[in-house]
């Protein structure tokens, strides 16, 4: 489990800045930011082979992981947000 999340922390830069250019290039709802996160993380996690000796079922926990972090650390970093849940 250390490993996993040790390469989800590195996997989390990538992610973040491919989700970064999706959302600049392609409109789309912002409800949907958090799934195309999620696609990324696991892309980059299959694709990430070559870079470690875990197996396909914990590279793609990895980046399912960054991918939801990524998304989170964005917005809670850069979007500022006032006000409660309800009104």
């Amino acid at each position: 489990m250390n490993n996993v999340l040790a390469f989800a922390s590195v996997l989390a830069v990538f992610v973040l800045a491919l989700v970064q250019l999706v959302k600049t290039t392609v409109s789309l709802p912002r409800n949907l930011v958090p799934a195309v996160g999620l696609v990324i993380g696991l892309f980059v996690g299959a694709v990430a082979y070559p870079f470690t000796d875990m197996n396909l079922i914990l590279r793609l926990w990895a980046g399912g992981l960054a991918g939801l972090s990524a998304t989170g650390l964005f917005e809670l970093a850069f979007n500022k947000r006032e006000g409660s849940t309800k009104d």
